[in-house]
Formats: structure tokens, sequence, C-alpha cells
């Protein structure tokens, strides 16, 4: 079966192209992770929601635009290694919608306020969602660990065990530590919670709310993974057509045409998986899941290689902070480690397969 995006989808990821060229080029980004404590432009983040990016996987009638578009804009947003909590921002946009937070739900996807969902509580497993935070007497109180941009954030959906609360950011700011990353596009920190909130929905319907997020998660993160590759392929192709060596390009060495041959192999591949299940997810077929976790799980290794490949394609000058192969590379492992860990997906589509 030949997949093509539709026109609407099709001038979509061209204009977020365009957008994104205009307004944070690779060369941009790199200043905003280096230099910007919050880890992303705020103004950017506004003009997101705008244009309507935020919202793009609520729902139809909410002005969503499905998981298709959803994958092709990130897809676009990987190959410049966009910083910020897009990804996180538009599963909190979501929930909210789901759980009838209309208030927050408008204000974050407009831009105007920053919400993501506080759900890690293990910090040596990040695939575990049990859950001790607890919701009592109008107050959440609790620890989460791993809080995507959860510093910067103006509210949080947390977890807890009697359901989703929306926690507002407390005047003194939230009791948060700050955490190390490999990939300076991102900012993780450790919430300590004594706070305020308002139980937006009950245990079980913060369990299908979720596990919707969850898999919108998988599905961004895996696209955003394939943009990673496309941009590390194309960034070594154009190197190795460049660099001379013996009096030609290092291009025409046939041993290192066969490493861009199986670089484009898994990209191409990882292309295929991730737009077979956004149109799974978008069509709401019975193996969706199944096919989240394929895309996911194959995402995660084929980007490893293609991102490690690209630095090994650059030589010596690979490794150095003023190229960008690290830069892909470093999303790269992280996405691996969130939404759903490679081993998890992995399990999850040998389990599912109806192949098996």
């Amino acid at each position: 079966m030949k997949f093509d995006l539709n026109e609407d989808q099709g001038l979509l990821k061209t204009s977020t192209r365009e957008l994104l060229e205009s307004e944070s080029p690779i060369t941009e980004s790199r200043v905003v992770m280096e230099d910007n404590p919050d880890g992303f432009s705020k103004k950017l983040h506004q003009q997101l929601g705008e244009l309507g990016y935020l919202g793009i996987v609520q729902s139809e009638e909410g002005g969503g635009m499905g998981a298709i578009a959803f994958a092709a804009v990130l897809s676009e947003m990987g190959r410049v290694a966009f910083p910020g909590p897009y990804l996180e921002q538009a599963l909190a946009i979501r929930a909210l919608e789901a759980a009838g937070a209309t208030r927050w739900n408008e204000a974050a996807a407009s831009g105007e306020k920053v919400v993501v969902i506080a759900r890690s509580e293990n910090p040596t497993n990040s695939d575990d969602d049990s859950v001790s935070c607890q919701f009592a007497e109008g107050k959440v109180t609790g620890t989460k660990v791993f809080v995507p941009f959860g510093a910067q954030a103006d509210a949080l959906l947390v977890t807890t065990a009697q359901g989703l609360a929306l926690v507002q950011r407390p005047g003194s700011g939230w009791n948060a530590t700050l955490l190390s990353t490999l990939d300076h596009s991102q900012r993780f920190c450790n919430i300590e919670f004594n706070d305020a909130a308002e139980l937006v929905a009950d245990a079980g319907e913060a369990i299908v709310i979720l596990e919707e997020a969850a898999q919108l998660g998988s599905l961004g993160a895996a696209a955003l993974m394939l943009g990673c590759m496309e941009s590390a392929l194309e960034s070594s192709i154009k190197y190795t057509s460049e660099r001379i060596a013996f009096g030609v390009p290092i291009g025409s060495f046939q041993g290192l045409q066969h490493r861009a041959a199986d670089m484009l192999i898994k990209t191409e591949s990882t292309r295929s998986a991730v737009f077979r299940a956004a149109w799974a997810v978008e069509n709401g077929e019975a193996d969706a899941g199944y096919l989240v976790s394929v895309a996911k799980s194959w995402a995660g290794p084929s980007g490893r290689f293609v991102c490690g490949q690209s630095i090994q394609l650059h030589g010596g000058v690979g490794y150095t902070w003023e190229y960008d192969c690290h830069l892909w590379f470093k999303r790269i492992k992280t996405l691996e480690q969130f939404h759903g860990s490679t081993r998890a997906h992995t399990e999850n589509a040998l389990a599912s397969s109806p192949h098996l």
C-alpha cells in the first residue's frame, strides 16, 4: 500500500518546515538551548498557539487536525531539534479537553499558559506508572520525577490515586529540583507537592485519558526521532560530498556509501512505521496500539544507529560541539527512554502482535 499525505496535511508539513526554517533553524535552536534557562522561546511558543499547532490533537470539534498531521509536524520539529515543551503541552491540551477543563484548555491551546502532565514517580524506571501521590481536601501531596519543563509550567496535570488533578503554580513557585540532562534542548525536574488542586477527572476517567495521552506521546516521540534521522542523514550526505580526501569527495568511497545506504534504509523504514501508526490512530483501528509500539520501538534503535553513523561519517569533527550531529543523537537517546522505553514498546508489540 502506498501512503502519502493528503493535500491539507502536505500543506501543513510544508508550512511547518518554512516556519521553523524562518523562526527556529537549528542555529537558533542552539542559542535557545544553550543560553535560555527556560529551554524554549516563550514568544515562539505563543506563536505556535496562535497558529493552532498546540491544539493539533484535540478533537475535530476543538480544532484538532488528527494524528497524521501531528506526526507530520513533529517530524519537522525533529529536523531542527526543536527545543521546548511542544509535545508535552499538546498531550496536556488533549487531556484537558477530555477532562472538560475548558478554561485551562483554552489558555494552553492559545499558548498563553504552559501546562504539562506530571506522571512519573519512579526515578529508576520511566515505564513504572504506579501512583502514590494523593488528592485529598482540595490538595495534592507527593512527589513526581522527570517532569518535562515542570519548573517553567503555569499548571500541571498530576496523576494521583484519586484521579487527575490540576495544580496551578503556587505564588512562591514550584518546590522543584532541576535535573541535569544529556539533551540540552530538554528541561526536567522533580517536584514535591503540597499544593491546592482541583480534581478534573476521577480515577476511572483518568485511566482512559492517560492511555490516550500515552499513545499519542509515543507516536509523537517516534515522529520526532524520524525528523532527527532525516537531518542527520542529510547532514552526512552533504559533508561527505564536500570533504575531500586523496583528491576526491569521501562520499565516493564504497565503504561510506554502504553506511549511508544503511542509514537511508533505517530512516525510510521508520517513516513507514510512524505514518502507518498515525493512520491507524486517526482512523481508530483496533491494532493502533500495536502499531504505535512497533513505531516507537523501531525508531529508537534506528535513530541511534543513524545519528551515531552520522557522527562517524563526519570523522573527528563529528564529536565537536560546533557540528550538529550530537544534537540529534542526544535527542534520540532522551526520547528512547520516555513515552514508553524501547524495551517496554518491544514487549508490548510482541504481546499484542496479530501475527504471532
